[in-house]
């Protein structure tokens, strides 16, 4: 999971007695900004979680972008977001929940303007 160090040599034991690999990830230019999202938005089938990670602002907002995954990552994930959340609270004081937005955050249908 991205953000963890395994501190496994590449070539030595990891779980279930495999050798660990390295793989090398390109951080693209037109991916390495980022986008800001102050919302998301969950669906799921059988196979498939949707994440979609919106900007609200006023009465109005946009997916800015949309990941699909496994539910096994899903769960890989959730940890991942967990272990990073204690590390953050560690170091700069307890996190309160946000509260919940005042109105229904939903699907709407384009409009041609």
């Amino acid at each position: 999971m991205a953000g963890k160090e395994s501190g496994a040599r590449p070539g030595a034991p990891g779980p279930g007695g495999r050798p660990t690999r390295q793989i090398k990830v390109r951080l693209p230019e037109t991916v390495g900004a980022g986008v800001y999202a102050n919302s998301m938005m969950v669906q799921h089938t059988r196979e498939e979680f949707i994440l979609d990670f919106a900007m609200i602002v006023g009465d109005a907002g946009t997916v800015v972008t949309r990941v699909v995954t496994s539910p096994g990552h899903v769960k890989r994930i959730v940890k991942a977001l967990e272990e990073n959340l204690a590390k953050y609270e560690g170091s700069h004081g307890r996190v309160d929940t946000a509260p919940e937005a005042p109105f229904q955050i939903g699907f709407q249908p384009a409009t041609d303007a």
